[in-house]
């Protein structure tokens, strides 16, 4: 996107420039996320930024999304579980290893996932009189802030909760790690538990309660 953007950037094998085209290019890219989120769920709103981080091209996110898009429109609207086990399997053969397809399918028609992909944590949010820290990472690939911090906070006021506070902190992932990328792929590969700027964070912020 950041060579759409600047007409005379050609294509560079210069790492500098790889990165300085992305710099250009992201706000576009969350903006076009963003209005793809808009019609999609949170849940495929996670695969195409993990497939982004992951380094696959626009078209095999999109791609992986719209896949995981017609799962999720399959668990919402087949009740019989044999049938939607089926479906799965046709759906999903191919592209998971046959010793894993029994697992995925399984989870998948599991209450518990009808339920994740179902519920709204506003409704409960809106609820809450206690004192309420809601912080995410920045690089947070699996609760997007961009997507997920402006709902929490939008839930909290129209519940008339005053006592909050919203915070994105620079440079983390989903585990409050100090991360490159914030893809779940790195996780293992971090040796930081969690960043003492969250640990900070959450330890001022009970003390002033």
């Amino acid at each position: 996107s950041g060579m759409r953007l600047l007409p005379k950037a050609r294509r560079s094998s210069s790492m500098v420039q790889q990165q300085a085209l992305a710099a250009v290019g992201q706000p576009e890219l969350m903006r076009a996320y963003a209005a793809a989120f808009s019609r999609r769920r949170l849940v495929v709103a996670q695969v195409l930024l993990i497939s982004q981080a992951a380094g696959l091209g626009k078209e095999k996110a999109e791609k992986n999304a719209a896949e995981e898009r017609e799962i999720l429109a399959l668990v919402k609207h087949e009740n019989d579980g044999a049938a939607l086990q089926k479906q799965l399997r046709e759906k999903l053969a191919g592209k998971i290893p046959d010793a894993q397809l029994g697992v995925q399918i399984k989870m998948i028609d599991s209450p518990w996932f009808r339920f994740f992909i179902e519920y709204d944590p506003a409704t409960a949010l809106k609820q809450l009189k206690c004192p309420v820290l809601a912080i995410s990472g920045e690089k947070d690939l699996q609760v997007p802030p961009r997507l997920n911090l402006p709902a929490i906070r939008n839930a909290l006021e129209a519940g008339g909760n005053r006592n909050f506070e919203v915070d994105e902190l620079p440079g983390l992932n989903h585990l409050f790690q100090e991360a490159r990328t914030g893809a779940p792929s790195e996780y293992a590969e971090i040796e930081q538990t969690m960043s003492p700027v969250a640990l900070d964070k959450m330890a001022t912020w009970i003390l002033k309660q």
